[in-house]
C-alpha cells in the first residue's frame, strides 16, 4: 500500500529506441501534474519514478527524464545536446587577436512547424485564446513552462502532420532534457556510407576508454540522488551495432548495481531506409548475438517489433483493426511501440499496489527463461458507454491482442506466466449493469470488479497460467505531435463509436485505452530456433568477412548461437508436449 517512490533511469541507446523514446517521454510529459498543492487526488501513476526534479541556475525548478539517450554523430539535428534549460546568455570573448576576423557560419537545420511552435512559446507568444498574459508566459520555465506549453497546445487544438517532416527523433520531442541526457558517439556516423555502426563487435569495442567513462559518469550522476533505485529500464537496438553496446551496458549494470532489476526491451524497425542484401545479413546476426547477450544481463529481455519475424524474409508487419499506419515510417511504427510500452511498465510505475522490476523478473524470467514475448491492444476495441464484460466477451474463440515481439501466440492455452494490463477505461462500466435478480448470460457478466472479470477472461484462455493482473483507469493520453493515425471508427477518448454516433463524424483521438501482455510462453522455444537456426545458416568468415573484424571470434560467435539453442530449449513444455523442430531433435 506504500506509496514510497522506487526510482528507474531510463537508457536508450541507438537511434530506433530512441524514436519510442521520444514518443514514450511525450506520452509521460502529458499525464503530468505540475500543481501538487492544488488538491486533485493523486494520479495512479507515480511521475517521480521516471522523473526528476532540479533546479536551473537561475533557481528555476525543472523536472526532466532521468535518462541516458547515446546516439550517433548526426542524430541530433536541430536538438542542442546540452539542451536548452540551463544555458545562459552570458558570451565569452576569448580572442586577443587585433586584426581583420573573418567567420564561416553553417546555416543550422530547419525545423518543422512543430518545433517553431514550441520555440513560440518559449518566447511568449501565443497559439490560441490564452488565460493567461505574455508576460506570465515569459517568467515561465522548466516544469511550470511545460505544464503551459500542454496547456497552450491542447487550446490551440492543432494537429501536426510531420510525416513528410520527421528525420531524426528530436523532430518531435516536446519535453526538455538534462545536460547529462544526451551521449553522442562521433566516432561512427549517423548517416551516409562511412564509419557506420552496423556490426555487433563494433558496438561491444565501444564501451571502453572515453565512451565507457561518460557513461558511468552519467549513471553515476543519475543513480546517486535515488533514495530507492528499483532498477534500469533498458530500450536497445538490436539490428546493428548498438546490439553489441548494448550487451556491454546491461552487463556492466548487472556488475555495478547487483540486485536491481534491469528490463531489457529490444527494439527494431519494420524496415530500414538504406537497407541491402548485405546489411540485412549483418541485422540477422546482431539479433542473434543481440538476444543472447542481452538475455544473459538483464532480469528479462522482450524484443518490441511490428515486423513479421526477425528472419531474412520475415512475414508482412503487425495490422491493428483500428489504426492506419504506414509501417516503413519510423515515425509511426515507434508511436505504436510507445502506446504498447507505456502499458507493459504500469506495474512498477503505480503509486499503490506497485510491483518492483525484481519481482516482475522473477515471477517471468523462470528456469533461465529471460526472454519474454509482448502482446498488445492498440486500441483496446470497446464501444463507448459498453461495458467490460461485453467488450471481452466478444472474444471468445481468439484474444483481442496482436503479436509486439514477432512471436505469435500458439492458442493452445499454455503459458509459463503472464502479466496483463488494461488502461484507459475512465468512466466506463467495468461489471456488467445488471438488474438485481438477473441470471449473468455468461461468466464474465457475474463478476463483481474490473479486476475479476479480467481474471475471468484470461482463465478461459489459460486455464493454469500463473497471472498478474493490473487495471488503471487513466488512459494514454495523446498530445501533439502525435501522429494521428486512427481510423474514423474511433472517438476522441479512443473508444469505439456507438450506434447513435453519426457515421461521418471524424475526432482527433486525445486519449487511448490499451490493453497489454507479457508472457513467458512455450511460443518463444520455436521463435529463438528460428533465430539461432537462420543466423547459423550464413558463414559471416564466408559471406562477409568484414562483420568480424572487430569481433568476436568465430569460436566465441559459436558459442553465442549454441547458447541461444540452448535457451530454446528451456521453452519446451514437458506437460503438453514438447515444442522443437525436427531439426532440434537430430541435435540432440
Amino acid at each position: 500500500m506504500s506509496s514510497v517512490c522506487r526510482e528507474v533511469v531510463t537508457l536508450q541507446l541507438g537511434h530506433y529506441s530512441n524514436f519510442v523514446g521520444t514518443h514514450w517521454w511525450n506520452l509521460q510529459d502529458a499525464s503530468l501534474s505540475y500543481e501538487p498543492d492544488s488538491g486533485a487526488p493523486p494520479s495512479e501513476l507515480q511521475s517521480d519514478v521516471l522523473f526528476r526534479e532540479g533546479v536551473t541556475h537561475g533557481g528555476h525548478i525543472t523536472y526532466t527524464p532521468r535518462l541516458i539517450a547515446m546516439d550517433l554523430k548526426g542524430s541530433l539535428q536541430t536538438l542542442k545536446q546540452e539542451g536548452s534549460l540551463y544555458e545562459t546568455d552570458k558570451e565569452t570573448n576569448a580572442f586577443t587577436w587585433e586584426g581583420e576576423v573573418m567567420t564561416h557560419k553553417e546555416s543550422p537545420p530547419t525545423k518543422n512547424y512543430f518545433l517553431q511552435d514550441l520555440d513560440k512559446l518559449d518566447k511568449g507568444e501565443i497559439l490560441a485564446e490564452p488565460e493567461y498574459n505574455t508576460s506570465q508566459l515569459q517568467q515561465c520555465t522548466g516544469a511550470v513552462a511545460m505544464e503551459t506549453v500542454n496547456s497552450s497546445l491542447e487550446r490551440a487544438q492543432k494537429v501536426y502532420r510531420l510525416e513528410d517532416s520527421v528525420r531524426v527523433w528530436s523532430d518531435f520531442l516536446r519535453i526538455h532534457l538534462h545536460p547529462r541526457t544526451i551521449s553522442v558517439i562521433n566516432q561512427y556516423n549517423h548517416d551516409g556510407e562511412s564509419q557506420r555502426l552496423e556490426a555487433f563487435g563494433q558496438g561491444e569495442a565501444l564501451c571502453q576508454g572515453a565512451v565507457l567513462e561518460e557513461l558511468e559518469d552519467r549513471l553515476h550522476f543519475f543513480v546517486e540522488e535515488c533514495d530507492y533505485l528499483q532498477g534500469f529500464q533498458v530500450l536497445c537496438d538490436l539490428a546493428d551495432g548498438f546490439s553489441g553496446l548494448g550487451s556491454k551496458v546491461t552487463e556492466l549494470l548487472h556488475d555495478s548495481y547487483g540486485g536491481r532489476g534491469i528490463l531489457t526491451w529490444g527494439l527494431a524497425p519494420v524496415n530500414h531506409p538504406d537497407s541491402s542484401p548485405m546489411k540485412e545479413f549483418y541485422h540477422l546476426l546482431n539479433y542473434a548475438l543481440g538476444t543472447v547477450s542481452l538475455a544473459n544481463h538483464s532480469s528479462f529481455f522482450c524484443p518490441l517489433t511490428l515486423r513479421g519475424g526477425l528472419g531474412i524474409r520475415p512475414t508482412p508487419p503487425t495490422s491493428f483493426s483500428h489504426i492506419n499506419y504506414d509501417p516503413t515510417l519510423w515515425y509511426h511504427s515507434s508511436a505504436i511501440l510507445a502506446l504498447a510500452l507505456d502499458s507493459l511498465t504500469v506495474s512498477y510505475r503505480l503509486r499503490y499496489h506497485s510491483s518492483p522490476m525484481w519481482q516482475i523478473a522473477d515471477a517471468l524470467a523462470v528456469s533461465g527463461r529471460k526472454v519474454v514475448a509482448a502482446y498488445g491492444a492498440v486500441p483496446f476495441p470497446m464501444t463507448q458507454g459498453s461495458c467490460l464484460p461485453d467488450a471481452l466477451g466478444a472474444y471468445t474463440d481468439t484474444l483481442p491482442w496482436r503479436p509486439l515481439s514477432a512471436c505469435p501466440e500458439l492458442g493452445d492455452g499454455r503459458c509459463f506466466g503472464q502479466s496483463v494490463t488494461l488502461r484507459g477505461l475512465e468512466g466506463q462500466n467495468l461489471v456488467s449493469p445488471l438488474p438485481p435478480g438477473a441470471q449473468p448470460p455468461n461468466p464474465l457478466h457475474g463478476q463483481h470488479s474490473g479486476e475479476e472479470v479480467l481474471t475471468c477472461f484470461m482463465r478461459g484462455h489459460y486455464p493454469s497460467t500463473p497471472l498478474a493482473v493490473q487495471l488503471v483507469a487513466s488512459p494514454s493520453k495523446l498530445t501533439p505531435p502525435f501522429p494521428q493515425i486512427f481510423s474514423p471508427g474511433l472517438d476522441q477518448q479512443g473508444f469505439l463509436h456507438s450506434h447513435t454516433t453519426p457515421p461521418n463524424t471524424v475526432s482527433t483521438v486525445s486519449s487511448l485505452p490499451v490493453l497489454s501482455s507479457l508472457q513467458s510462453s512455450p511460443a518463444l522455444g520455436p521463435w529463438l530456433s528460428e533465430l539461432q537456426r537462420g543466423a547459423c545458416a550464413l558463414d559471416p568468415r564466408r559471406v562477409a568477412p568484414s562483420y568480424l573484424s572487430q569481433g568476436p571470434e568465430p569460436g566465441e560467435m559459436q558459442e553465442a548461437l549454441e547458447q541461444l539453442r540452448t535457451l530454446a530449449h528451456c521453452y519446451r513444455d514437458d506437460g503438453g508436449g514438447v515444442l522443437h523442430s525436427s531439426s532440434d531433435d537430430d541435435d540432440d
